[in-house]
């Protein structure tokens, strides 16, 4: 028996759950290679971080003229770094699904409470 045109185009619950769990799995991925990136850069970051701090304690103590433009250079490296690293640790992708979880939940108790006392009045 052949499946009707209707039955091939229509996905049976099977498939579509099959289908929302790889859509899930990719996402899943796709957030864990993220996530690996962005540690990356932070450790590259806090070697960098490290590496900078060093030369500059090295340049302090050196009293030539040409040190001490190499060591503006060098701090300004390194703010620029520290401005790097507090953003890598704080974006709106860490705070968004929380958020919207809390603006959801919230405004569902609200309303679970406002049901609840004109039920009790």
């Amino acid at each position: 028996m052949k499946p009707s045109k209707q039955q091939s185009q229509e996905p049976s619950g099977e498939d579509s759950q099959s289908l929302e769990f790889k859509q899930g799995l990719c996402e899943v991925e796709q957030a864990l290679v993220a996530l690996k990136e962005r540690y990356e850069q932070i450790e590259n970051d806090y070697t960098l971080q490290s590496e900078l701090k060093q030369r500059s304690e090295d340049l302090r103590k050196s009293k030539l003229p040409e040190m001490k433009a190499e060591l503006k250079y060098i701090q300004q490296q390194l703010e620029v770094l520290e401005i790097n690293l507090e953003s890598r640790l704080l974006n709106w992708r860490s705070f968004k699904d929380p958020f919207w979880q809390v603006i959801r939940f919230s405004g569902l108790g609200v309303i679970i409470g406002w049901l609840l006392k004109s039920f009790a009045s």
